[in-house]
C-alpha cells in the first residue's frame, strides 16, 4: 500500500475573495467543483488552445492550492498574474514550503488528502506543509502512472503545441464542457465536436532498449509519431491514429506495442 513524496511537484497558492472567479475564466475545468475532499484536474492554455501547464486544484479553507510541476510553478504564477487586472487575488509560489504526496493500491488516505480526480486507480493526492511517512519512491509512482497510461505534464505534453484532447483530458476529467468561456476554449471545443483529432498520447509496451524522449516512431519507413516518457518496458508515445491498427512500430532499437487502457476513447470505439 505505497505512499510516495513527489519532489518534482510544486505548489502555487491563490488567495483573495475573487480566487474562484479569477481562475474560472482562465483554466479548462470548473474551479467551483474544488472543495473539501475533492480536487479538480485542469490546464492552462494559450489563447490558441495549446497546452501550457496542468495541475490539480485543491481547496484549502480560504485559498486554492495548485499542485503542479515544480519547474513550472514560477511560470504558472507569473502567467496567471498577468490576468489579475482588478481581481482581488494574490498568487504565491509555495514550492519551498509544501510537499505533494501520493498514495495508491489501497494506501490509507490521510487527513487532507483527496482522491485523484482522473482515475480511481490513481489513488489519492495530498498537498501539505508536513510530509507523510513514505514507503515508496517517486520512481515507484512513475511506474504506476505509466501502467495506468496517464500522461505526465511536460514529460509527455509539449508547451504551445499539444491539444488537450490528444492527451486524454476529456476522458480524465480535465475539461468542463458546461462552465462557460476560458482561455483556449474555442479550439478545445472545436476539436471535440468536429472530430479533428489525428494524434493521441498512447501507452506503449517497449520491446528492446527504452528509447529516449523525442525518438521518432516509424512503421514501414513512415513516421508515425515520437516517444515521450518511459520507464522500464512501459512508456507514452504520441502516435498518429492510423498507427493503432496493429502494424509493427519501430522506435530507435526497440519495437513498440500500443496498449489502449480501458479509460481511453478513440474514434470508432
Amino acid at each position: 500500500m505505497p505512499i510516495a513524496i513527489l519532489p518534482e511537484r510544486g505548489v502555487v497558492e491563490v488567495t483573495g475573495e475573487d480566487r474562484v472567479a479569477f481562475l474560472q475564466g482562465l483554466v479548462s475545468n470548473d474551479v467551483a467543483e474544488a472543495g473539501p475532499g475533492r480536487a479538480v484536474f485542469a490546464a492552462l492554455l494559450t489563447p490558441q488552445g495549446k497546452w501550457l501547464a496542468d495541475f490539480f486544484i485543491h481547496a484549502d479553507g480560504e485559498r486554492l492550492l495548485l499542485d503542479c510541476e515544480r519547474v513550472q510553478a514560477g511560470m504558472l504564477a507569473q502567467r496567471l498574474g498577468r490576468f489579475r487586472l482588478r481581481s482581488k487575488v494574490v498568487l504565491r509560489d509555495l514550492s519551498g514550503e509544501m510537499v505533494v504526496a501520493v498514495g495508491w493500491g489501497g494506501a490509507e488516505m490521510p487527513a487532507g488528502a483527496v482522491a485523484d480526480p482522473r482515475l480511481e486507480a490513481a489513488g489519492w493526492r495530498l498537498v501539505s506543509g508536513e510530509a507523510p511517512v513514505a514507503d515508496a519512491s517517486a520512481e515507484d509512482w512513475d511506474a504506476h502512472r505509466l501502467a495506468l497510461g496517464l500522461p505526465e505534464g511536460s514529460r509527455d505534453l509539449v508547451a504551445e503545441q499539444t491539444v488537450l484532447l490528444e492527451a486524454g483530458f476529456d476522458e480524465l476529467h480535465g475539461v468542463s464542457w458546461s462552465k462557460g468561456c476560458y482561455m483556449g476554449q474555442e479550439l478545445t471545443a472545436r476539436t471535440k465536436y468536429r472530430g479533428l483529432l489525428k494524434r493521441r498520447l498512447v501507452p506503449v509496451e517497449v520491446e528492446g532498449p527504452l528509447p529516449g524522449p523525442g525518438t521518432p516512431v516509424t512503421a514501414e519507413g513512415a513516421e508515425m509519431g515520437e516517444m515521450r516518457s518511459g520507464r522500464g518496458n512501459l512508456g507514452i508515445a504520441q502516435l498518429r491514429l492510423e498507427a493503432l491498427d496493429g502494424r509493427a512500430l519501430r522506435c530507435g532499437e526497440a519495437m513498440l506495442r500500443p496498449r489502449r487502457p480501458g479509460w481511453m476513447a478513440l474514434p470508432g470505439g
